[in-house]
């Protein structure tokens, strides 16, 4: 296993191809995961891609089985992919959508480890991007808080069962992605008083581009290593 080779999902779009980017721009070997492929970094050296819906259970495990036996197994995972749901009352939302988010932030993450851990040749570092919304409980956010709430968890569990490998739950701040353009426009701000927060964050220092962002991921990640492996970690609130 090679030390400099990360897999990541959630390439198409955002922060996890600004994870792209930037390690491969270190002279890391990346492994993305992601549904659709994407065009700007198809063709750079170093990159390999496997086109997988998170969404569909039960045949992750072996696809990414397939993909490092056949590119070799990563020293480092982030566990990039999510999907917010809509901003409403708990209420509101109905149970199926509830399970369509519970599936991709939670389930296809258990496929994903269980598929990486099971090897003899274990990643050295496990990074799930988390939420601040997995821990203050802001009116609205309803089924992405609880499922960033429940990674959390499997997190600590899989830091329990496998000792060999650092994991952390990391919450990477502010991120000017797609979902921001959603929180721009749609939520109604009076009622959810936390979207005001995001629009006024929006094009400041405090909400950088996907490229930024994952640069100061990466520029941290040694320091992750002095908190117990399992943890929750606000990189905002990181010494």
């Amino acid at each position: 296993m090679t030390g400099k080779r990360v897999l990541i999902t959630g390439v198409s779009r955002g922060l996890g191809q600004g994870l792209v980017r930037v390690h491969l721009e270190e002279g890391w070997e990346v492994l993305g995961v992601g549904r659709s492929e994407p065009p700007e970094i198809t063709n750079q050296d170093g990159f390999s891609f496997l086109k997988l819906d998170l969404s569909q259970l039960g045949s992750i495990g072996n696809a990414v089985g397939e993909f490092t036996a056949m590119h070799g197994r990563p020293s480092r995972v982030f566990l990039n992919a999510g999907v917010l749901g809509e901003i409403q009352d708990l209420r509101d939302t109905d149970l199926a959508e509830l399970q369509s988010i519970l599936d991709v932030n939670v389930w296809a993450n258990k496929e994903l480890l269980d598929a990486l851990c099971s090897q003899p040749e274990k990643p050295n570092q496990v990074i799930a991007i988390s939420s601040g919304a997995s821990v203050n409980g802001h009116r609205g956010w309803g089924g992405y808080a609880i499922s960033k709430a429940a990674l959390n968890m499997l997190v600590q569990l899989y830091a329990a069962e496998v000792p060999e490998t650092h994991f952390v739950s990391l919450a990477p701040g502010l991120v000017d992605t797609a979902m921001q353009d959603y929180m721009y426009s749609e939520p109604d701000v009076r009622k959810f008083p936390s979207v005001q927060r995001l629009r006024d964050a929006r094009y400041t220092d405090a909400m950088p581009e996907p490229v930024e962002a994952a640069r100061r991921i990466v520029a941290r990640l040694d320091d992750l290593r002095q908190y117990s492996s399992g943890s929750f970690v606000d990189i905002r609130k990181m010494k």
